[in-house]
C-alpha cells in the first residue's frame, strides 16, 4: 500500500505567445489524455527555483533563463486509481535553447521512463477537452 502524503513540487510555465510547453500524460484508468508543465518534487533543502532549474537540466537537457515565480496553487487529485495531494509551486521562465521553440514534440526522460513535452495553444485546453494540470493553472497564467 502506497502512503498518502503531501508533496511539494515546482513546475514552470514555458510561454511562446499562446502556446504553452506541457508534458503529456495519460491516465488509463480514466481513459484521459492530460498535460502538465514540466517539474517536479522539491528536494529538502532546495529552493523551488532551483527544482524547475534541474527538472528541466534532468528532463529535457534545457537550462532555463529569466525564471520568476508566478504563484501557488494546490492540486488534489486521482491518477491511475490513486489519490495524490500536492503543493505546487508555479514559475515562468523562457527556454535558453531558442530552436526548441521550433519543435512541436520535444523528447524527455523522467527515471528512465520517456515522455514527450509538447506545444500546445492554451485554447486547446478546457470544457471538452484533454485538461491541463494542477487545477486553476490556466486562470493563474491568464
Amino acid at each position: 500500500m502506497r502512503e498518502e502524503k503531501i508533496r511539494a513540487i515546482a513546475i514552470c510555465v514555458c510561454r511562446d505567445g499562446d502556446r504553452i510547453l506541457a508534458a503529456e500524460g495519460r491516465d488509463s484508468k480514466k481513459g484521459q489524455t492530460f498535460y502538465r508543465p514540466l517539474g517536479g518534487t522539491i528536494e529538502f533543502g532546495e529552493r523551488g527555483e532551483d527544482t524547475v532549474r534541474r527538472e528541466f537540466r534532468e528532463e529535457i537537457g534545457a537550462d532555463l533563463l529569466e525564471v520568476r515565480y508566478l504563484g501557488t496553487l494546490e492540486n488534489i487529485f486521482t491518477c491511475e486509481g490513486l489519490r495524490g495531494h500536492e503543493i505546487v509551486l508555479v514559475y515562468d521562465g523562457r527556454l535558453s535553447d531558442r530552436s526548441l521553440y521550433q519543435k512541436d514534440v520535444i523528447q524527455g526522460d523522467e527515471f528512465g521512463m520517456p515522455f514527450k513535452a509538447v506545444w500546445k495553444r492554451l485554447d486547446e485546453f478546457g470544457r471538452g477537452r484533454p485538461p491541463v494540470y494542477p487545477d486553476g493553472l490556466l486562470e493563474l497564467i491568464q
